[in-house]
């Protein structure tokens, strides 16, 4: 299907591109109405999607224009005016439905499939023609209940043949309704797609010459109940399909196993565009930045004014869209403000300058940043690749994009401290030889230990001399690598150094009295990621300690009516919070008191007047000490995935995501077969070696949101928020293949081998808790036991 976007903001206009081509949509640009209306006079379109406000020729005009010459095809406008008037201005002047700036993507795409469907006269949005099947809300296609793995262009072919099934489409026709007209193909390409679906649907079952070629014509659809006779021209391109030319529009490696899967996500898909148009965007700012300082001095003329009004009408539609609703708000305040023709006043220039200044400050803001609370992708560490050798460093992003981070390369020390100060990365790997000055690439080193908290910094070099170790540690470097390594070598190194360095995000309560101590703490230690709760009235501090749950305790040792030692002791008694860290401040340096704080049991003691970073380091040292117990605590020490206890927790709040969010959760379970066995010929601790490296391939094979635990025996699970049951089975059978080609060795050097079986179930279809999705699971896996070996995998999902 063929989609036009009449629409002058580019921003916009890429963004709708983008996400409507990854619905397998064809779609062609212009810039002003004139462009619009020629474009249509020369192609045809299933759908136009219309801005109001164009250049040259306006929304409006446009439509009723094209609707007076008689095209039918359905227009969508798109427009920053929300009042009913202007809703019945477009839908008289021949729209057929109206969008408001700034919309959901997800609306609109459903807006769009929704007319789509309506002017193809079909109330049913499911396709069908025998037993083939075409969703496009989910984009799947089925033949008898098997799914069908196509490519972009073979869904659309099938669509279009779908949506006019008893139509005979040229080469020529197919090319004009499924390429825009800036990358139109040969035929040839035509003939390729056509080879290449007719091969897929004979995989599945269905007659190749359900596509049938009409000698001389073209392509359509075979008439259901018809008998076909195949020309000779027919049969040879059946026999030549047994090896089709077919060139994919995704590498090989990235083939989906069917449509939905390889759609990419729209939150990346925005960014990457906002990326590319945030110098236009600043520069729009700019002019407001300009009409706001003159407006100040009673000196904002006509043009600055109208040019003003128009870049903060682009930007109130656009902003929204990228993560930036408070500054689509200022922006559309600013749209109203200057649409007055009225002068402004002093009072309406100064909040002109604040709202602008706001805006500068909210765009400035990284995008990912914007967008943290709205997808689990933006959860992954930034990685910044700060080393000028390109081919190591794209070597480095490519396994880092594999390992669940994200990453950032910077060939140079300048753009290196760009995206310190722009995007403040998790972890940075960095290579010394960035600069012909050493001196400079330290200097860069230490800048990234004085922030706050200092950011973990990898150092590589292929000098490896003590002096130069030294001189690393000096400046910060976490991990010293010396060239040439691996990127198996790399990334452990940066697992280890996150799993030291992570955020303590951690809950602090401080009980104290004093207003200007409250004030200092928070200071202090908010920047460092920590929560702070303060406390000035001790009487209400035990129910203050139940609702805030706090990792650690600050207390003062003299306040009214209740002073630090007395809460120490209650604390202390309690059998829910005895284990919980104390720390005391206050200004008594006597022993006496001292060894009072340490005999209630406190954990720590630090002076007043507050020295900051002595503070900041004892509540550091202590949180991670802190850490440190629950990590053990929460992992199989044999395996080192979490234990069975904490991977429950973690799955609970994994389905209540999965529900608030309606998403699928794949839960597998995976169990060694005939395990015991193996203990019983070659020895325990051979099977220790067998549970360890089953732990280690678990971690390395997937992703680090997912959960990965070992319940028990020879019994692993894994949690898969996102995934269904089938994408399960494809992140499984690498694994599973790695594992059985794995040779293991008792202590007598005899070699042995293991088989692991699986089963999978899927929220909700399987189950809606973790209970249900583990009988479920199980039952598939006792499946897949019984068929062990009789298949390439022992795999079975739960039906």
């Amino acid at each position: 299907m063929k989609i036009l976007v009449v629409e002058d903001d580019e921003l916009i206009a890429q963004t709708l591109r983008i996400i409507l081509s990854d619905q397998n949509y064809a779609v062609e640009l212009a810039q002003d109405g004139q462009a619009g209306l020629e474009l249509v006079e020369m192609f045809d379109y299933d759908l136009m999607l219309l801005d109001v406000m164009l250049p040259k020729l306006d929304g409006i005009s446009l439509c009723r224009q094209l609707r007076s010459q008689g095209y039918q095809m359905p227009i969508l406008l798109l427009t920053g005016r929300d009042s009913k008037h202007d809703k019945a201005t477009g839908l008289d002047a021949g729209a057929d439905d109206y969008v408001v700036k700034p919309f959901d993507t997800e609306e609109l795409v459903a807006r769009i499939r929704a007319l789509l469907r309506r002017a193809n006269s079909s109330t049913q949005p499911l396709l069908e023609w025998g037993a083939l099947q075409l969703d496009p809300s989910s984009c799947e296609v089925i033949y008898e209940d098997k799914l069908l793995s196509v490519t972009p262009k073979e869904y659309a072919l099938l669509e279009l043949f779908l949506r006019n099934n008893r139509r005979v489409f040229s080469c020529d026709a197919i090319l004009e309704h499924l390429w825009t007209y800036d990358d139109m193909p040969s035929e040839e390409a035509v003939r390729t797609h056509i080879k290449g679906l007719r091969q897929k649907l004979k995989t599945v079952g269905a007659p190749a010459t359900l596509i049938e070629t009409v000698y001389g014509i073209g392509y359509r659809l075979k008439p259901l109940n018809a008998r076909h006779v195949p020309t000779k021209i027919e049969e040879k391109s059946t026999s030549s399909e047994q090896s089709p030319e077919y060139l994919p529009e995704y590498p090989p490696e990235q083939s989906p196993e069917h449509l939905q899967i390889i759609q990419p996500q729209s939150l990346t898909i925005v960014a990457g565009i906002w990326h590319r148009f945030q110098a236009k965007v600043s520069a729009q700012v700019e002019v407001l930045e300009q009409a706001a300082t003159s407006s100040l001095i009673q000196s904002l003329n006509l043009e600055l004014r109208q040019q003003a009004k128009q870049d903060a009408h682009t930007l109130a539609g656009s902003l929204s869209m990228f993560g930036f609703p408070h500054g689509g708000d200022l922006a559309r305040n600013i749209e109203q403000l200057l649409g007055s023709p009225a002068p402004l006043s002093l009072d309406q220039a100064k909040q002109f300058q604040a709202w602008v200044m706001g805006l500068r400050h909210d765009i400035e803001q990284p995008i990912e940043e914007q967008n943290s609370e709205s997808t689990l992708a933006n959860t992954h560490p930034l990685l910044l690749i700060a080393d000028g050798d390109r081919p190591l460093a794209a070597a480095l992003a490519s396994e880092a994009e594999k390992q669940g981070f994200k990453s950032m390369i910077a060939p140079d020390l300048t753009t290196a401290q760009a995206v310190l100060h722009q995007y403040q990365p998790d972890i940075v790997l960095l290579d010394l030889e960035i600069s012909s000055n050493s001196q400079e690439s330290l200097a860069l080193l230490s800048e990234f230990q004085r922030q706050i908290p200092p950011i973990p910094v990898l150092v590589f070099s292929s000098q490896a001399s003590l002096a130069e170790r030294v001189e690393v540690a000096r400046h910060g470097g976490r991990f010293f690598l010396q060239k040439p390594f691996s990127s198996t070598q790399v990334f452990e190194a940066v697992n280890q150094v996150l799993k030291r360095t992570e955020p303590a995000q951690a809950k602090i309560m401080v009980v104290d009295d004093d207003p200007k101590i409250v004030l200092v703490l928070k200071t202090l230690l908010e920047p460092w990621g920590l929560k702070v709760t303060m406390l000035q009235d001790p009487l209400q501090f035990w129910e203050t300690l139940e609702a805030c749950s706090p990792d650690l305790l600050i207390l003062d040792v003299e306040m009214p009516y209740l002073g630090g030692i007395e809460l120490c002791q209650v604390v202390r008694n309690d059998i829910r919070w005895g284990g919980l860290p104390i720390l005391f401040l206050t200004a008594h340096t006597e022993v006496a008191v001292i060894n009072q704080v340490f005999a209630v049991g406190a954990d720590d003691f630090v002076s007043k007047p507050i020295v900051g970073p002595e503070l900041v380091a004892r509540i550091i040292t202590r949180l991670e000490r802190l850490k440190l117990m629950r990590r053990i605590a929460e992992t199989d020490p044999l395996t080192g995935v979490a234990n069975r206890q904490k991977s429950t927790q973690d799955l609970d709040e994994m389905l209540s995501l999965a529900s608030r969010h309606q998403q699928p959760l794949s839960f597998t379970i995976l169990d060694l077969d005939h395990f015991k066995q193996v203990n019983a010929q070659y020895g325990h601790a051979a099977g220790d070696t067998v549970l360890r490296q089953v732990g280690y391939l678990l971690q390395q094979s997937f992703q680090s949101e997912d959960v990965i635990a070992r319940w028990g025996g020879e019994e692993f699970v894994v949690g898969m928020y996102g995934m269904t049951s089938e994408e399960a089975v494809q992140r499984l059978m690498p694994l599973i293949k790695i594992l059985e080609q794995q040779p293991f060795y008792d202590d007598e050097g005899q070699l042995f081998q293991v088989l692991l079986s699986a089963g999978i179930a899927q929220y909700p279809q399987d189950g809606n808790d973790l209970r249900s999705l583990y009988r479920s699971a199980d039952a598939a896996l006792q499946q897949a036991k019984k068929k062990q070996r009789l298949t390439d995998f022992a795999i079975a999902i739960y039906q």
